[in-house]
């Protein structure tokens, strides 16, 4: 789907970005002001720091977008335009419909660029014509929208998934080929879930026997308990030797199923979003891996890259979306892969402490300080 390097390139990156995994993109400070680069928005070239930056995130279940990606956004804009700018914020709830409305709102309200991270990645395309027809660039944030948008930015979501199925199949071990694991993928209407799947399999496929998989509807946690109770019963508990969970919400689910039907031992479970519930479930043993991805990184060059499409900074905004990404209705999108990194017992210290996700209090709760003096966290 993208065009990129091999998959060994992209496992490279992995450990390149533990070493500055919240290091962002800064090239504001290149001055140059001339033609919009990457598409044929309408976006005067002369736009001034006076701007408005619509941003459309998908829902609040997620602690990420109300705590990281909204803020950062909000600064960043003000940083970046002398405190003139100002960031237009609606949050869909998991509603696809009310999105396009929100949409068509900030469409009417006239503002100067679209960040857009998609509840349908699909439905939204509507309202991306919209808002192109209205002079408005589109820069479809974290999902990749269908529609005529401008650019894209979101994290390797392809290595993720590889990410993932690496670390089950190496805490499986060597006779992995003939164990059974579930899957619990994310929600088909979530492009990124399929880039997921599609990362994991590069690695399990035939390397493991894959005995029940399930795509969780609204990557609703509810539904993956569902989901991994019909897998017990068809597999049994004791015979499940690992699950790939696609996200930490529901890999919470899996685990909470596991015990209460009585296993003894929960197998490695994935995860990914390195949320609190699931950086805690590491630490006490209960969810094998997650994966961390610099929030601050991607809202950062976000709103980095929306700045610079609506004043018409051409070489800023090329130099932040070097990667090409096709989507089923447009092809080489100018767009930025943010790398990721695998997070387990090990590097919970150089990732989300480092980059002040969480604090060690945060982390290391009444519950969990021996588990975390076990590991080293004080």
């Amino acid at each position: 789907m993208k065009t990129r390097n091999t998959r060994h390139t992209r496992l490279r990156r992995t450990v390149i970005a533990l070493a500055s995994s919240a290091t962002a993109v800064s090239l504001t400070a290149c001055g140059v002001v001339d033609g919009i680069g990457g598409s044929d928005a309408k976006a005067s070239p002369t736009k001034g720091d006076d701007i408005k930056v619509g941003l459309l995130l998908p829902e609040k279940a997620n602690s990420r977008y109300e705590k990281f990606d909204y803020p950062i956004i909000k600064e960043q804009v003000a940083e970046l335009t002398n405190n003139k700018g100002q960031v237009v914020y609606a949050n869909a709830e998991q509603n696809a419909k009310k999105q396009l409305t929100q949409l068509q709102q900030m469409v009417d309200d006239k503002v100067d660029v679209l960040l857009v991270d998609a509840v349908d990645s699909k439905s939204i395309a509507t309202g991306v014509q919209k808002a192109k027809d209205a002079g408005i660039p589109v820069i479809a944030y974290d999902r990749l929208a269908q529609g005529p948008i401008d650019a894209y930015i979101s994290f390797d979501n392809e290595l993720v998934g590889e990410v993932q199925g690496k670390a089950l199949l190496d805490a499986l071990g060597p006779d992995a080929s003939s164990k059974k694991i579930v899957m619990m993928n994310g929600a088909v209407t979530d492009p990124n879930a399929a880039q997921f799947k599609a990362g994991a399999l590069t690695e399990l496929a035939d390397k493991v026997v894959i005995a029940e998989k399930y795509d969780t509807e609204e990557w609703d946690p509810v539904n993956a308990k569902a989901n991994m109770e019909k897998a017990i019963a068809a597999i049994g508990l004791n015979n499940i030797a690992g699950v790939y969970s696609a996200n930490d919400g529901l890999a919470g689910a899996v685990i909470d199923v596991m015990k209460t039907m009585g296993v003894s031992t929960v197998p490695p479970v994935t995860g990914q979003d390195a949320e609190l519930d699931g950086v805690q479930r590491i630490v006490r043993g209960e969810q094998y891996m997650s994966v961390y991805k610099s929030y601050p990184q991607e809202a950062t060059a976000a709103a980095e890259m929306a700045v610079a499409k609506v004043q018409g900074r051409s070489i800023e905004f090329d130099a932040l979306t070097r990667d090409k990404v096709d989507s089923p209705t447009n092809k080489k999108i100018p767009s930025q892969l943010v790398p990721v990194v695998a997070l387990t017992k090990k590097n919970i210290q150089e990732t989300v402490i480092q980059d002040g996700i969480y604090t060690v209090k945060q982390i290391c709760t009444t519950d969990n300080k021996a588990a975390c003096t076990e590991i080293g966290l004080k």
